[in-house]
C-alpha cells in the first residue's frame, strides 16, 4: 500500500490559515475514521445551526449533500458573491484548492466527503501520472448518482461497515469515477470497454490473496496493487475474469466457509460467523440468508 500515492484522510477538515478543523461548528453524528477507507472521509453532521464560515480552504475534494433544511446560502469564492435556496438533495461540488466563505440560516443536516487529490489520479491508467485532477466547482448542483452513492456509503457508515473497508472503498471508487468523467476539466468521454479479462498469473495471485485472508479486512487499493493495475481496471477486469465483484468473491468465500464451520457442531453459530469473517452474528445471519436461502441455524440442522 506505501506505494499507492494515496495519503489517509481521517476527517472532514478546511484549512484556515496554517490550521486544520471542522468547517462546522458541530460534531459528526457518524464519521469513517474507523472504517479504514484509504484516501476518502465521510461525516455526517446533525442540526448545525445557522452559521457564518469565515474564509478557509479545502485541501480536499469536498463533496457536501444537505439531507435536511430548507436555507438561504450565501458564499464568496473567488472574488464573487453568489446567493441560492438550498433545499435537500442540494450538493456542493468543492475542488481541493477552493477558497471561499459562506453563510446560511439554518438548521440543516449534512453529508460530507472528501476526497485525497491521489485517490482521483490514481483510479484511472490514464490519470496515474497525474499528481492531481481538477474538478469543477458547483455550488447549487443536483445529482442523483451522486446522492446515491453518498447514501449508500453512509448506510454502510450506519451499518458498522459489517464487510470491511472493501464495500466502502469501492462504493468511493465509483463516486470518484463518476466525478472525472461528468465534472473534471479534463476530457470526459467514456473508457474503452474491457473486452477480456486479468492476465491469468495476475488474477490467481489476486485469488490465492483472497482465499487466504478473506476472513481480514480486504482493501480495493491493496488488491488492485496486488495486481499491478489502477482500482478501476482491477475492478473492471475482475468482474470480467469471474463474473462477480471484488466484493462478492469475498462474500462468497466467506458464505462457503461457514456453511464449513456450521458443519462442525463444536463451533456455536456466532463463532462460525466470526470465524468466517463476519463482524458479528447479526450481520452473519442476514447475510447467511440472503444467499443460501437459509438461515445459518436452520442450514446447521439439515445438514447435520
Amino acid at each position: 500500500m506505501a506505494n499507492s500515492g494515496v495519503l489517509p484522510v481521517d476527517a472532514v477538515e478546511v484549512m484556515r490559515g496554517s490550521c486544520a478543523l471542522c468547517p462546522f461548528p458541530a460534531r459528526s453524528s457518524i464519521t469513517s475514521k474507523g472504517a479504514g477507507w484509504k484516501g476518502i472521509a465521510m461525516e455526517s453532521f446533525t442540526d448545525i445551526p445557522g452559521v457564518a464560515i469565515p474564509d478557509h480552504e479545502h485541501p480536499t475534494h469536498f463533496v457536501n449533500l444537505l439531507t435536511r433544511g430548507e436555507i438561504k446560502a450565501q458564499w464568496t469564492t473567488e472574488g464573487r458573491s453568489h446567493s441560492a435556496t438550498n433545499s435537500p438533495g442540494t450538493i456542493y461540488l468543492l475542488p481541493a484548492g477552493t477558497r471561499d466563505r459562506l453563510t446560511w440560516s439554518g438548521p440543516t443536516t449534512r453529508i460530507v466527503l472528501v476526497m485525497e487529490s491521489g485517490f482521483l489520479s490514481r483510479s484511472l491508467e490514464k490519470t496515474a501520472h497525474l499528481d492531481e485532477i481538477d474538478l469543477m466547482t458547483h455550488w447549487n448542483l443536483r445529482d442523483r448518482h451522486i446522492q446515491s452513492l453518498m447514501l449508500a456509503m453512509h448506510a454502510d457508515l450506519e451499518d458498522g461497515s459489517p464487510a470491511g473497508p472493501l464495500y466502502g472503498e469501492s462504493l468511493g471508487l465509483a463516486l470518484g469515477l463518476y466525478l472525472i468523467r461528468r465534472y473534471s476539466t479534463r476530457n470526459r468521454s467514456n473508457s474503452a470497454q474491457v473486452t477480456g479479462g486479468m492476465p491469468t498469473a495476475r488474477l490467481n495471485r489476486v485469488l490465492d490473496f483472497i482465499n487466504q485472508n478473506f476472513a481480514q479486512d480486504l482493501r480495493l487499493w491493496e488488491l488492485a496493487e496486488l495486481a499491478g493495475m489502477s482500482p478501476h481496471y482491477f475492478c473492471e477486469l475482475f468482474k470480467a475474469s469471474t463474473g462477480m465483484t471484488a466484493y462478492q468473491y469475498v462474500l462468497q468465500c466467506r458464505i462457503e466457509r461457514a456453511k464449513r464451520y456450521l458443519r462442525d457442531p463444536e463451533l456455536s453459530v456466532g463463532d462460525a460467523g466470526v470465524a468466517a469473517g463476519f463482524s458479528d452474528q447479526s450481520h452473519f445471519a442476514k447475510v447467511f440468508r440472503r444467499k443460501v436461502g437459509v438461515a445459518p441455524v436452520k442450514y446447521r440442522s439439515q445438514a447435520g
